[in-house]
């Protein structure tokens, strides 16, 4: 009995199955995919990794770093932007990417598996290109969401992943992207939207089988799908774009759980880790509490109504977060770090700091801060926020505010300073 391939039989079916439809699908997200690594680049240079260890959360990157530059801090949107960019296209893709894997389903269980070198190349192409991005942009999602459950740390995986990702990408555009232009050209986009399911008809035979041999009647139209595509993409960028647009839109930021504000106030906006989760106290924070400052061999601590007596200094900057969610442009009050380092005796040229926490453990409790980040006169150990003392939430009774620099860059519950330093090894 002959065995008919997956195309011609079975639930591979739909008229609507195509080499158009996939090219067009495809097209989609070549364009996308390049913006989505492109700014995850971009996120993963702003946290200075090759800075210190203790900021590089993928330190066996070898050549995938190469790139790597000195984050600057000028714009100071300019993370807000990239990341906000990063997680709304790649939320608004999943659609496509759904509907692409759909339109090519009939080619992962073609038979035979190979037929020829260049075949398994393919094969090999659209396995790791399947694999690679629904592991990215779940690993993404999963992010963003209140808890990340995947097994293993998001930063290696999301960042080794990508770049398997790519290569596959690249490698599948390599093969198939001539056969993708014909395929578009072969039916006219402004005709196929206009053309309803009564009168929707399945492309001719391909060689490649994902046109079905045994058609069933239609039961949506290419419009319709293309339409249903383009809805769920939309939807998908109003339930989550609030998160780094803000005003009104911040309300309908329903994928974006850490973005929407906790209550109101100077203290009401969004905050990623609460005090009780980052296991920090009244007793870490109260009467009792100190800032250390370290640098040139010298140290200084101060109380806070000390620091309070020191010159205060505001800027107006927002926190952006790697899940991708900010906060408009908020009022900062505090002493300028390049005026902490002079109390060291660093007068001159404003050095690098390692900035530790008091919170007890969990990653970035300690980070190293450019230069060129301490010497911005905007840079703040902040005690006030909008007019009001930090909330413990938001990191009282100091936190450290730089201008375009990740959330978690950002140093909440501030007790030491080590200027001159960037790693917990090299302080005096």
């Amino acid at each position: 009995m002959r065995v008919l391939p997956p195309s011609s039989a079975g639930p591979w079916r739909s008229p609507l199955r195509g080499p158009w439809l996939t090219s067009v699908l495809g097209m989609v997200l070549l364009v996308g995919i390049p913006v989505l690594f492109v700014t995850g680049l971009l996120s993963y240079a702003a946290y200075n990794p090759d800075l210190s260890p203790v900021n590089d959360k993928t330190p066996d990157k070898g050549l995938l770093g190469l790139y790597l530059f000195s984050w600057p801090t000028h714009p100071y949107w300019l993370y807000r932007l990239t990341q906000g960019i990063h997680v709304t296209f790649g939320i608004m893709l999943v659609p496509v990417l759904l509907a692409k894997l759909w339109s090519v389903v009939p080619k992962l269980f073609a038979l035979p598996p190979l037929r020829s070198v260049g075949h398994a190349l393919e094969r090999l192409s659209l396995l790791l290109l399947v694999g690679g991005g629904l592991f990215e942009f779940t690993t993404g999602l999963l992010n963003v969401q209140l808890d990340y459950v995947f097994p293993g740390s998001f930063y290696p995986l999301h960042f080794y992943g990508a770049w398997v990702f790519l290569g596959a990408v690249l490698a599948h555009v390599a093969l198939r992207l001539p056969a993708a232009l014909r395929a578009i050209r072969t039916l006219d986009l402004r005709a196929e939207l206009r053309t309803p399911t009564v009168r929707t008809r399945p492309e001719p035979a391909d060689a490649g089988g994902l046109v079905p041999g045994r058609p069933a009647e239609p039961t949506m139209s290419r419009r319709g799908a293309l339409g249903m595509v383009g809805l769920g993409s939309a939807a998908l960028f109003l339930v989550t774009a609030g998160q780094s647009v803000g005003g009104p839109l911040r309300r309908t930021a329903l994928l974006a759980p850490h973005g929407r504000a906790p209550g109101s106030g100077p203290n009401g906006f969004p905050v990623n880790k609460t005090a009780a989760a980052a296991r920090v106290g009244l007793r870490d924070t109260g009467a009792g509490w100190r800032l250390t400052v370290r640098g040139n061999g010298h140290t200084v601590r101060l109380t806070l109504d000390e620091l309070r007596r020191l010159p205060q200094h505001g800027s107006s900057l927002p926190i952006a977060c790697v899940e991708g969610w900010s906060t408009g442009d908020q009022y900062w009050e505090g002493v300028r770090l390049r005026d902490l380092a002079a109390l060291v005796g660093h007068h001159a040229d404003a050095p690098d700091v390692f900035v530790e926490s008091v919170q007890p453990a969990g990653s970035f409790r300690a980070v190293a801060l450019r230069a060129n980040q301490v010497g911005d006169p905007r840079s703040l150990l902040a005690l006030r926020v909008g007019g009001a003392d930090l909330s413990l939430d938001h990191g009282r009774p100091a936190r450290v505010i730089v201008p375009n620099a990740p959330g978690v860059m950002n140093t909440k519950w501030v007790r030491r300073l080590t200027f001159g330093s960037t790693d917990v090894g090299e302080r005096t």
